[in-house]
């Protein structure tokens, strides 16, 4: 059982490496949203990973925090973010 454990945490692993090099050379503040949000994602289905192997369910109360944050940080964001393109018309003016 424990390659289950071990197949896991290189998928984890590897999804968070791919995630980090798109949050770091993302074109648009858009696709590095995207990027976040992915992120946030994979590091909640890590902990929840981690405490269905440990059997240690106070790492969950974690999980909400997670949720909750990253819901209202990508809401702000797109919410109150200036468009790339007008971003660069103002620095040609």
């Amino acid at each position: 059982m424990n390659w289950v454990w071990i197949i896991a945490a290189v998928m984890l692993s590897g999804a968070a490496a791919v995630t980090m090099f798109r949050l770091l050379s993302g074109p648009s503040t858009l696709d590095r949203l995207m990027a976040l949000d992915t992120f946030v994602a994979v590091s909640m289905c890590a902990i929840g990973t981690w405490a269905a192997f440990s059997l240690d369910t106070t790492v969950t109360y974690s999980l909400t925090a997670l949720a909750l944050i990253s819901f209202v940080g990508s809401v702000s964001v797109a919410r109150f973010r200036v468009p790339d393109d007008a971003a660069d018309k103002d620095d040609r003016s």
